[in-house]
């Protein structure tokens, strides 16, 4: 039987989402769709990879080539995400699409091409490098019934979460960008991050259905703060999520994550993925707090000569000043430049 490598297209897209739902290590970022959300939103090139064997699909990578000037040229599956890389049905699969990534990373002239993996990726280690992991998955089963999912938070985080409850917030499921969007992008200016295009947000609601939801903490029915969660499988992943100096005030991000706990039970939803976090960080110490174990993500790389791992990152010391005064600048200026900045930094 013979295999074949070709480039996606979007009459493959229904085979291809099957063999996602269907693959052990398959995440919600290798469903078909993100091609065209990555495409809109930030302008990136899809290069998606299907491994075929008979007729039938037994690989799939998802690739978007990312050009910036500021940032340079990278082959990466997948930016804007947390986990990405090839799932194959087999080894030999799997070492195919790795060969056809390496041969398109040179046709483009890319220096850099990067898997996002959850787990390891059995590839040549002369060819493919795995750095010491940067970046730290939370992720668990939750308990089922209220009064256990919140015993099952540690005692100390338990208490943040009862006082936030008696502070009287409330929480309710949206589908609009606002307030989502206000609330975002003033958490990320506060962190001095540039924020991405309200573009990208409608091409998530509008390409990914009922699998993208927003939760809305309100206080004395004003909103605090907001998490954007994306559903796959028995699994949410709350991914984007922001508020201002009130929700600090109210214990808003607490209420908000209890609320996502009891919300994903409700839908039958027995996982819970935190997202990843760099060592160090206050998100990875919150987490922790939570109870949630840290896991390492091994992402690799393959190089061209000369070329190094991207370091684009707020840990690296060389954006420190670059950070500082983007704090300082007035939001509607950070909101209109944040865009063509953020789209070489996923």
């Amino acid at each position: 039987m013979t295999l074949r490598y070709r480039p996606a297209e979007p009459r493959d897209a229904a085979a291809w989402d099957a063999f996602v739902d269907t693959h052990p290590d398959a995440t919600f970022f290798h469903r078909f769709a993100w091609g065209g959300i990555l495409a809109t939103g930030f302008g990136h090139r899809p290069h998606f990879l299907l491994a075929e064997r008979d007729g039938q699909v037994c690989g799939v990578l998802p690739l978007m080539e990312v050009k910036t000037l500021l940032f340079g040229h990278a082959l990466v599956s997948l930016p804007f995400a947390v986990y990405g890389g090839p799932l194959a049905a087999d080894g030999e699969a799997l070492q195919g699409l790795a060969e056809a990534a390496l041969a398109l990373q040179r046709r483009l002239g890319a220096p850099v091409c990067e898997f996002r993996a959850r787990g390891g990726l059995d590839l040549d280690p002369q060819r493919f490098v795995t750095p010491e992991p940067l970046y730290f998955t939370f992720r668990k089963t939750l308990p089922e019934g209220e009064d256990d999912l919140l015993k099952a938070i540690p005692r100390k985080q338990r208490a943040v979460v009862r006082k936030a409850i008696e502070r009287g917030l409330t929480s309710r499921i949206e589908h609009t960008v606002e307030p989502f969007f206000s609330l975002y992008a003033e958490s990320v200016h506060h962190l001095g991050t540039p924020v991405f295009s309200r573009r990208y947000v409608r091409a998530l609601l509008e390409g990914l259905g009922r699998d993208v939801e927003i939760l809305t903490v309100r206080h004395e029915d004003r909103p605090v703060c907001a998490v954007l969660s994306f559903v796959f499988r028995d699994e949410i992943l709350p991914y984007y999520a922001g508020g201002g100096p009130a929700a600090r005030g109210v214990g808003g991000h607490d209420f908000m994550y209890w609320a996502l706990m009891r919300r994903a039970r409700e839908r039958g939803l027995s996982g819970f993925d935190f997202g990843r976090s760099k060592a160090g960080t206050g998100a990875f110490d919150f987490k922790k707090n939570w109870g949630f174990a840290p896991a390492p993500l091994p992402y690799c790389f393959a190089l061209a000569p000369g070329a190094a791992i991207p370091e684009n990152n707020p840990l690296n010391p060389k954006y420190r000043a670059m950070i500082a005064l983007w704090k300082r600048l007035p939001r509607p200026v950070v909101n209109r430049l944040g865009p063509a900045i953020i789209r070489g930094l996923g």
